[in-house]
């Protein structure tokens, strides 16, 4: 998928989800390379530029395998920050789009993706 060129989603951390009517929302911190648009120079200790960004399933027939928050172990970083893993797979499949990470095993039927790196 071309929006995700020189964003590594294995590297990216999910900060927040949110399902409602027609629409998936994950927040993340995007893991940004060089071949991106978004990238720039990382930050002191940083392994690569990381930014704020929202992957999101709009116009959705219908959501299923997410899991609650309140079911997923998240991880709390040195600096305090608090993440639920990464997104471990992310497929366009016939009709919709398939993706996996310690929220779930997640399938969508029907909708659109959007992905918007927050600047």
């Amino acid at each position: 998928m071309g929006v995700f060129k020189g964003i590594d989603l294995n590297d990216s951390f999910v900060l927040d989800w949110s399902s409602e009517k027609n629409r998936l929302c994950f927040e993340l911190i995007a893991s940004i390379w060089p071949e991106s648009k978004y990238y720039v120079e990382p930050k002191l200790n940083e392994y690569t530029c990381y930014r704020k960004a929202t992957l999101q399933f709009v116009n959705t027939v219908s959501v299923t395998g997410l899991r609650p928050k309140s079911a997923v172990i998240s991880s709390i970083d040195p600096d305090g920050s608090m993440d639920y893993g990464n997104i471990d797979t992310l497929q366009v499949v016939d009709n919709g789009f398939e993706l996996t990470g310690d929220f779930g095993y997640i399938k969508i039927s029907g909708g659109e993706l959007r992905f918007e790196i927050h600047t």
